[in-house]
């Protein structure tokens, strides 16, 4: 069955891309705070690290959830309902009395934030097919980079302002006229003809449908691990910043501004590379982009003890565009293994992809942080598990993948059979 494109309108990207900044805005705006939010609860560290492990956990378990329900009951229900409970937990976390109330209402906020990305994901490819749709994709993300150097600047002044309270305010605002905008602008993309009950027993097979795709797995690895090794630099912002750098809060911009730069260019580049260049060349140049990255980043390790600035800054740039080039592709190429169950597949790519990003931020970073080489090193294995699965993909698949541009059509399963000459 070939699918049709359905009419866009120009907000589509601007509300996706800020449905798409909530999740770096909640971990990362709190970075500065992190001295103020500890003493004024009497916490150490490592428990300061739960603000970001809760949060990231049951972002990760709601995630298998939005999707499907978005099958079943629509999209648009689904990312409204998400943003105006955020905003209620967005406003228990300004109001919290105790640590034990700042993590539950972290967990709140993780358990909603996850409808925009995860369901918003699958309103792009609703929505468009082909090219058109990685244009779409890279025009989201592009917008979306800005918010990992902004979130750390502006908690950073907002501290001026109102403290740590004022960072969850300024979250609770930001949702709530994101909710409205929603309700005005967003169209919904998945008819009801098109949608699929939502029970236990249907999730569960579902989601079992996918494990049962050999194509599925590589192609899930791949989406996952590459921005793990990134965010492991971001997880690691409080640390490099302070003990790696000796700087002081307003410091953070020397960390997310060649990250954000990196995103930027690797978005702009994707949606250039849409109709000029083949599925292999753009993902390959990605993966070409983040292993130099790294390679860059374990050299300057061995040579030099502390980082310096801003050469040691410099790779995340690199490794920013290369993340970018591929992502919107390979996410594209995942989604359509399930033409009909799109929610559900963006749920479970959400699902492991921020579980590896909780397991990264509470164990591998507060392990690998005391030195930008233990640092370079963790990100370097990260990305070449990453490689490797694409390179899976490739060797599972039967036609020349590097004759062949996203297709046009949604429903025939896209890259069944699409792969490059042994």
């Amino acid at each position: 069955m070939t699918s049709t494109q359905r009419p866009v309108r120009r907000s589509l990207p601007w509300l996706l891309a800020g449905l798409s900044m909530i999740g770096p805005f909640t971990i990362d705006a709190v970075f500065p705070a992190f001295p103020l939010i500890g003493q004024h609860f009497g916490v150490g560290s490592a428990q300061l690290q739960q603000v970001i492990s809760v949060y990231l956990i049951t972002y990760a378990a709601m995630s298998l959830f939005h999707g499907a329900i978005s099958d079943a009951i629509g999209r648009k229900p689904v990312i409204v309902a998400g943003m105006l409970v955020y905003a209620v937990a967005s406003a228990g976390a300004a109001l919290s009395t105790s640590f034990g109330m700042l993590l539950a209402c972290r967990s709140l906020q993780g358990m909603c934030a996850g409808a925009g990305l995860v369901v918003g994901r699958a309103i792009v490819r609703d929505s468009l097919a082909g090219a058109a749709a990685q244009q779409l994709m890279s025009r989201v993300m592009m917008i979306f980079s800005v918010a990992p150097v902004i979130a750390p600047i502006v908690g950073a002044q907002l501290l001026f302002l109102g403290g740590w309270h004022g960072i969850f305010w300024v979250l609770t605002g930001f949702t709530l006229l994101l909710a409205v905008a929603l309700m005005v602008y967003l169209d919904e993309t998945h008819p009801p003809a098109a949608r699929t009950s939502f029970h236990p027993g249907t999730l569960v097979r579902g989601y079992l449908s996918f494990g049962q795709d050999p194509q599925f797995w590589p192609l899930l690895i791949s989406c996952t691990v590459n921005f793990a090794g990134l965010f492991l630099y971001i997880a690691s912002a409080p640390h490099i910043i302070r003990d790696l750098l000796h700087l002081s809060a307003q410091g953070f911009p020397w960390l997310f501004l060649p990250v954000v730069a990196g995103l930027m260019i690797g978005a702009w580049l994707s949606g250039r590379l849409a109709n000029r260049r083949s599925v292999a060349y753009t993902v390959n140049l990605g993966y070409s982009a983040m292993l130099l990255a790294c390679g860059l980043h374990v050299l300057m390790g061995l040579v030099t003890v502390e980082p310096v600035l801003p050469w040691s800054m410099l790779p995340l740039v690199l490794h920013g565009v290369g993340i970018q080039l591929a992502f919107p592709t390979l996410t594209l190429l995942l989604l359509d293994r399930f033409p009909h169950r799109r929610g559900g597949v963006s749920s479970v790519q959400a699902f492991f992809s921020l579980m590896l990003c909780a397991v990264v931020a509470g164990v591998i970073s507060p392990w690998l942080s005391g030195r930008m080489l233990y640092l370079a090193l963790g990100a370097s294995v990260l990305s070449l598990v990453g490689w490797l699965s694409w390179r899976w993909y490739r060797r599972l698949t039967r036609r020349p993948l590097a004759q062949q541009h996203l297709a046009p059509t949604a429903e025939t399963e896209l890259q069944t059979e699409i792969t490059e000459p042994r």
